[in-house]
């Protein structure tokens, strides 16, 4: 059940035998949470085909219609028309939604749109860090709440596993490696040699690195044999990062499977006379027109770069899966490329071009400043699960002493897990961030472990209640303003949802956990629940049952697990 739609046709209705419904269903907002009304109708519309004063329209509107349905009373202020819920109506049917829907309260209507969210896209040249796992976070809670929304979502990954980046890795092995095998986690044995190089290239090994990547993509025996033993080291290790941090996959891609793949592309690009070939032989795409500058698309040694495969595999994307839309999570840092990718698909003529979509994100800082991974300065994915998991454990045991060692080390991933995440999506993505462990792993304020902590409280309540929960139910009886206040915050998840999907923004569900979270916590201070007697407790207990519900459909499509003891 939405009840806010619900309300909000009951208001059209209503409203729609003075004003045109047209104009009704354009004009309806809501209205800042200080004017205290559900809904409001601005008659400025309306003053101006009819010609007459907005608040005098006002007036006059809202003492010629009555409540009806989900709504209880109709005011005016100044120009507006204000419409209020009658929870009287409304509490128990939004609390019976809840507690009968579960887990699917919130999730919208199926819908035909098939999406592809493409996210993480590593290099296998060294592990993932801690940019990784925003992009991961992001990636992972934009597909849930697209598919949470109704869309058919496809959650993607490709692995960057070829070029001159994994040559590299692939030409300091063979020199310094001495044929050992990893004794650590491989992907970490694989990035050392990638930082190995870094530390001691010359122009001479420069050269033996293109040469190594044109006998890759000659076949030769021996270096492919190199590549397959090193490629299966990185993605080995990164598979175990992912099942830790709760990343999963519906497709995988590989760009050694696509970049040869691009020739009918280009074929195309070049009679439409979209790219164009230098005398060098490279071949590029004149894009100067539309202030995006030149951009190769294929090297004059005639060896492939990362926008080769890119053009190869989105076209494959859209063919094999039949997409609607196709959208890369990657960082900012990469705006100009994908503005320049996807003016090439238009200009290919691509019926799908215009349904291609960059997710940009901000960069991670750290308090050092940014992280370099060539020069091995970077806080790598598996380190920062460590010791957030750490601090989360010496958290736990300051508020309970008596505890397994194996409820330990799950509570404490629950919880360093959900202050990363949350800690990630919190702030628009576009917006860089400062990462900060130990604020994001308070109890208190804007955190995971706060959200997580809030559920923990509701479970609490019920746990305590026992018997209570049971039996036939009295209808439950809401006047005190804190009860209201949280009502109506459950009964804005599935709208927010539906925001959240159409901007693409998990912040929207971040901050919504954040308000329900705050608005719980005041309730729990102030408003008696065990102690209430007769249909006030039966009812409040609904209440805490409905929050609880909500706010796990809610850290779910931030990735976050909701903890029943914190």
């Amino acid at each position: 059940m939405n009840l806010m739609q619900e309300f909000r046709k009951d208001v059209v209705g209503i409203l729609s035998r003075k004003v045109p419904r047209k104009l009704v269903e354009e004009g309806l907002e809501k209205p800042p949470e200080n004017i205290g009304s559900d809904l409001a109708y601005p008659c400025f519309a309306l003053s101006k085909r009819k010609k007459r004063n907005p608040a005098q329209l006002a007036r006059e509107i809202s003492s010629a219609i009555r409540p009806s349905g989900m709504v209880g009373e109709i005011n005016f202020y100044g120009p507006y028309i204000n419409f209020f819920i009658d929870w009287k109506k409304a509490a128990p049917a939004l609390l019976r939604s809840v507690l009968r829907e579960k887990d699917d309260y919130g999730r919208g209507k199926r819908t035909r749109k098939r999406v592809m969210v493409e996210y993480s896209a590593p290099n296998t040249n060294k592990p993932l860090h801690l940019g990784h796992l925003r992009n991961g976070a992001i990636g992972m809670s934009v597909a849930s709440i697209l598919g949470f929304a109704g869309h058919d979502v496809v959650r993607a990954n490709l692995f960057s596993n070829r070029g001159s980046h994994i040559c590299k890795s692939m030409l300091a092995y063979r020199k310094w490696g001495r044929g050992t095998k990893p004794a650590v986690k491989p992907d970490h044995f694989v990035g050392r040699f990638y930082v190995m190089f870094e530390k001691r290239k010359t122009k001479k090994l420069e050269k033996e690195v293109n040469e190594m990547l044109r006998k890759w993509e000659s076949g030769d025996r021996e270096v492919m044999e190199l590549w397959r033993k090193m490629d299966s080291w990185a993605t080995e290790g990164f598979r175990k990062t992912y099942e830790r941090f709760g990343s999963e996959f519906d497709a995988e891609f590989r760009e050694s499977d696509f970049w040869d793949k691009a020739g009918p592309v280009i074929e195309r690009g070049l009679k439409k006379r979209v790219f164009r070939k230098e005398k060098d032989g490279a071949v590029v795409a004149d894009l100067e027109k539309e202030g995006l500058g030149k951009k190769a698309i294929l090297r004059s040694d005639d060896t492939s770069i990362y926008i080769t495969n890119d053009l190869a595999l989105t076209v494959h994307k859209f063919r094999r899966f039949r997409l609607d839309e196709s959208v890369w999570v990657v960082g900012s840092e990469q705006n100009t490329y994908f503005r320049q990718l996807f003016m090439i698909f238009r200009q290919l003529g691509y019926p799908w071009a215009e349904r291609c979509r960059h997710l940009s994100y901000g960069l991670v800082f750290l308090p050092e400043g940014k992280m370099k991974s060539r020069e091995g300065k970077v806080v790598d994915a598996d380190d920062i699960m460590d010791d957030m998991q750490k601090l989360a454990a010496r958290e736990i045991k300051k508020r309970e002493k008596r505890i397994s060692r194996k409820e330990l080390d799950e509570r404490a991933l629950q919880i360093g897990l959900a202050a990363l995440k949350y800690f990630f999506l919190r702030v628009d993505s576009l917006k860089d961030i400062h990462f900060n462990p130990a604020e994001s792993l308070s109890f208190e304020g804007d955190t995971g472990p706060y959200m997580q902590y809030s559920h923990a409280r509701a479970c609490s309540i019920l746990r305590k209640a026992g018997k209570g929960l049971s039996g036939k139910r009295a209808a439950p009886c809401f006047d005190n303003l804190k009860e209201i206040a949280l009502l109506k915050q459950i009964a804005d998840f599935p709208d927010a949802v539906q925001r959240a999907a159409k901007d693409m923004k998990p912040h929207y569900i971040a901050g919504y956990c954040l308000d329900l979270s705050a608005r719980f916590n005041d309730f729990y201070h102030s408003v008696a629940v065990l102690k209430a007697s007769g249909v006030y407790r039966q009812g409040r207990l609904d209440l805490v049952r409905a929050i609880g519900q909500t706010l796990n459909n809610a850290l779910k499509l931030l990735g976050i697990e909701a903890p029943e003891k914190m």
